[in-house]
């Protein structure tokens, strides 16, 4: 694809050099300002060459002709080559090196010249690290050989001669490396050493050689099947071919560039993609050469210069085309021509440029990697979408514009498809970016922008955004979230900015229907769950009547979700909250029962009211004529289990309340309450007839008590049962039953005392069974124990007289472990470890860890 590198303007024609139809240009020289042309009649022609720029801004060269030289050797200039230190030229003419001086042309006094020479070339990278001489390369004539010159102000000196294996028809130098075009290939050739490598074969009847020293050794050479062939001096090639015409002439590299001369245009390849970029129209051209990054074009007649557009020129020219992976190539091949901090900036701003062209054709994938390499400023982004900024920015889009476009309407050009498409990327790129370093210095911006969109799009975001931590502008957001009818996030947003009560307002309008909003279905359990996190106690109590009138059940757990390391003294506390709720009949039972059973608080009256309000309710639900109900066997069942489980409430007071009622049950349980086993057992045995209840009272009235305790309910339940006074055949089965069953329970000896003689063996065999078990078991766990306990004495006695039977000595030396004085008198105590103290020292060490026990406990 085309773009425009070079210009091609004319330097001189015909007209400044003699009038001679048959002469033609054969070679060029360029130094500084300096141009010396080298024409067929054997003449050098020396210019001045001045740049200006035109009023279009277009460079324009004006030569200045110093003065000609005929050489008078009736034989065509074949090359010339400047040497500015030396200030002397060097003319190839009738295979003899001539050295001329620059000014006036005028040969050197000594008459140094070198003879015998079809080519030379100057050494860039010479190895003698003389300033005040150059090297040349130069191929003999006759031989196959290659001549090394150290080339001075007035003398010549052959240094070494190398022999090739054919005869060189083309030389390029680089350090001690060669590169040859033979007659048949191209070979690399060290004269240090000798050794020659070969490259690639090409034939030099049909096409003309081209080597050219590019770089540090690397060569450009005309390769095989129209390509130009990057060739190190290591034999190798580290860039990739580029493909030119058959017929090329000549060739030179202006970075990133290849130009290649034919006999009808210049072409111009790019080194970083091997694209052709540009062609010239040029007829008749035969010469091509660089002259310090000046590239020198020439037909028999006139002489042009190819001027590099600036590469910022071509970058943006190629953007222009939105042609932004050339672009980007081109950028990055500059990098060794530009300084590093102007580059740096230059090619961020080429990124952003490129990313926005990507973003005018959806490519959001590429568009967003290009705005972060390219450290875009997110607001450049922003800026497209209409109202998208916030009202208080100060953002000015960059200038010059990375972009030709006013806003997203225009670039999409109203097509709500893509316009859509283009909100969700930059949701998703604030959303990336936003808690990066991209967003350091404007992140109120990108998250009102975030928030705008969201809510646009009815996006989920919106809440993760405004419950996290962000930093939205309430002057921007509290409008757009009304517009888009976003009630409760816009309460979300009041809350995180601290104006709770703000928020409430709102979300009780939403549950009130006053303000439509169908984000949370749970909104009114929200709000609930939110007061019982609140620390603003006013906001609690002004909100905790309209929950509690909408529904008791829920509104309630403003007060039992409240965090438990809450200060009790505040004005949330258990006794105000208890005397507020007294006229919601469902809020104050559950929140007692949270005191009594989540809390488990140890106050009587939290348990007292909480049991008569359990107990009015069965006794209300009782009362209603019909059959039992689910809601009755319900309230039935949380009074059991609070008579059974707590024992702070009145008792006294709950039993006058029940003792005229047919709860037995519970009345059972009150007189267990007052240790009144005998009363409970005979209403659960004779009232209510309930003989399983009766067992179980049993249980759980001993459940954590001595065994013994156990015993003498299961014995006094079956004094009940076998009471000579009130026989019948269930409370006879009911004794059987519950002296096979809960056999261990009993004392045998007892039970045999209790039961009729008229009971059989057999009946009796279960129980009879189990207790000889129980008897025979505990009599073999007595025994053990008695065996364990004599065997650790046996221990604890063989260690006193062991300790016993160590030697102590004492002597007047030896110190107190406690007081630290001497011993006068053979009167101690010992210690197991064989620390000796005084007695009267032991006695006062005793009666301290006493007294500290005393004092813990």
């Amino acid at each position: 694809m085309s773009v425009k590198a070079f210009e091609l303007v004319p330097v001189l024609g015909q007209d400044l050099l003699v009038d001679k139809t048959w002469m033609s240009i054969d070679c060029i020289e360029c130094c500084g300002k300096n141009l010396y042309i080298g024409t067929s009649d054997c003449c050098i022609y020396h210019f001045l060459l001045e740049e200006k720029a035109s009023t279009s801004g277009r460079p324009v060269f004006t030569p200045t002709k110093q003065l000609h030289k005929y050489l008078g050797l009736k034989k065509a200039v074949n090359e010339l080559k400047a040497a500015s230190a030396l200030n002397r030229l060097m003319v190839l003419c009738d295979n003899t090196v001539v050295l001329l001086n620059m000014i006036n042309l005028e040969p050197v006094p000594s008459g140094a010249k070198i003879k015998g020479i079809t080519a030379f070339a100057v050494n860039e990278n010479p190895v003698t690290g003389d300033p005040f001489c150059i090297e040349v390369c130069a191929i003999s004539m006759k031989r196959k050989t290659v001549q090394i010159y150290a080339v001075h102000e007035d003398r010549v000196q052959l240094i070494k001669e190398v022999s090739t294996p054919e005869q060189p028809v083309a030389i390029a130098a680089d350090g001690y490396f060669l590169c040859l075009a033979m007659s048949t290939q191209y070979i690399i050739l060290s004269y240090n050493t000798g050794t020659s490598q070969d490259l690639f074969p090409y034939n030099s009847e049909e096409k003309r050689p081209i080597v050219k020293r590019i770089g540090r050794q690397e060569f450009l050479l005309a390769g095989p099947g129209a390509l130009g062939m990057f060739v190190t001096a290591a034999g190798i090639s580290q860039r990739a071919p580029v493909h030119w015409s058959e017929n090329v002439i000549g060739a030179a590299v202006c970075f990133p560039y290849v130009v290649a001369l034919d006999e009808g245009f210049v072409t111009v390849h790019s080194m970083l993609d091997q694209q052709q970029k540009q062609t010239i129209p040029f007829r008749d051209g035969h010469i091509l050469q660089d002259f310090e990054g000046k590239l020198i074009l020439a037909t028999s007649k006139e002489v042009h210069i190819l001027v590099p557009l600036p590469l910022e020129k071509q970058i943006q020219d190629l953007l222009a085309s939105q042609r932004v992976e050339e672009a980007l190539i081109l950028t990055k091949g500059a990098r060794r021509n530009i300084p590093k901090e102007k580059f740096q900036g230059m090619y961020r701003r080429i990124l952003q440029q490129a990313g926005f062209i990507q973003f005018s054709q959806l490519q959001f994938l590429e568009a967003k990697e290009l705005f972060r390499n390219g450290q875009l400023d997110v607001r450049e982004l922003m800026s497209l979408y209409p109202l998208l900024l916030p009202s208080t920015s100060t953002f000015i889009r960059s200038h010059p514009p990375l972009h030709e476009y006013a806003d997203l309407n225009q670039l999409m050009q109203g097509d709500q498809e893509k316009i859509a498409k283009c909100k969700r990327f930059l949701m998703s790129y604030l959303n990336e970016i936003r808690s990066t370093e991209v967003a350091n210095g404007y992140k109120e911006d990108v998250d009102t922008a975030l928030l705008k969109l969201y809510a646009e799009a009815n996006h989920d975001s919106l809440l993760d955004l405004l419950v996290s931590e962000n930093s939205c502008l309430l002057v921007d957001s509290i409008p757009w979230l009304e517009k888009h009818k976003k009630y409760f996030a816009l309460g979300l947003l009041y809350h995180y900015n601290g104006q709770n009560e703000a928020a409430l307002q709102l979300w009780v309008k939403i549950v009130d229907g006053q303000l439509q909003d169908t984000t949370r279905s749970d909104l009114f359990e929200y709000i609930v769950d939110f007061l019982s996190f609140c620390s603003n106690y006013e906001l609690v109590w002004k909100y905790a009547d309209w929950a509690l009138q909408k529904n008791e059940e829920v509104g309630i757990n403003i007060f039992t979700r409240r965090p438990l390391d809450e200060n009790q003294t505040s004005r949330v506390n258990p006794d105000d909250i208890v005397n507020y709720l007294h006229k919601y009949k469902k809020a104050v039972v559950a929140y007692l029962e949270h005191l009594v059973f989540e809390r488990n608080i140890q106050k009587e009256k939290y348990h007292t009211h909480l049991a008569v309000l359990y107990l009015d309710k069965v006794l209300r639900l009782h009362s209603q004529a019909g059959n039992i109900s689910e809601e009755l066997i319900a309230a039935r069942r949380s009074l059991k289990n609070l008579f059974q489980h707590s024992d702070l409430y009145r008792v006294h007071l709950l039993l006058g309340k029940i003792k005229d009622t047919d709860l037995y049950m519970e009345c059972a349980i009150l007189h267990g309450k007052l240790e009144e086993h005998e009363k409970a057992l005979e209403i659960l045995v004779h009232k209510l007839k309930d003989f399983r209840a009766a067992e179980d009272y049993c249980l759980w009235n001993s459940h954590g008590k001595d065994p013994s305790c156990r015993q003498r309910l299961f014995h006094m339940l079956l004094a009940l049962y076998l009471h000579p006074g009130v026989t019948s055949d269930a409370l006879t089965m009911a004794g059987v039953d519950l002296l096979n069953n809960h056999a261990v329970e009993f004392d045998a000896i007892r039970v045999l005392q209790l039961v009729p003689e008229n009971w059989s063996i057999q009946l009796l065999s279960p129980f009879l069974t189990r207790a000889m078990r129980g008897s025979f078991h505990s009599k073999c766990t007595a025994e053990l124990s008695s065996g364990l306990a004599r065997s650790e004495n046996l221990n604890y006695k063989y260690t006193k007289v062991k300790s016993r039977g160590n030697i102590v000595t004492l002597s007047d030396k030896k110190v107190c472990q406690v007081c630290r004085g001497f011993f006068t008198e053979p009167v101690f105590q010992r210690y197991p470890d064989g620390g000796l103290i005084h007695i009267q020292c032991a006695t006062k060490l005793h009666s301290l860890s006493a007294t500290d026990q005393n004092f813990q406990s």
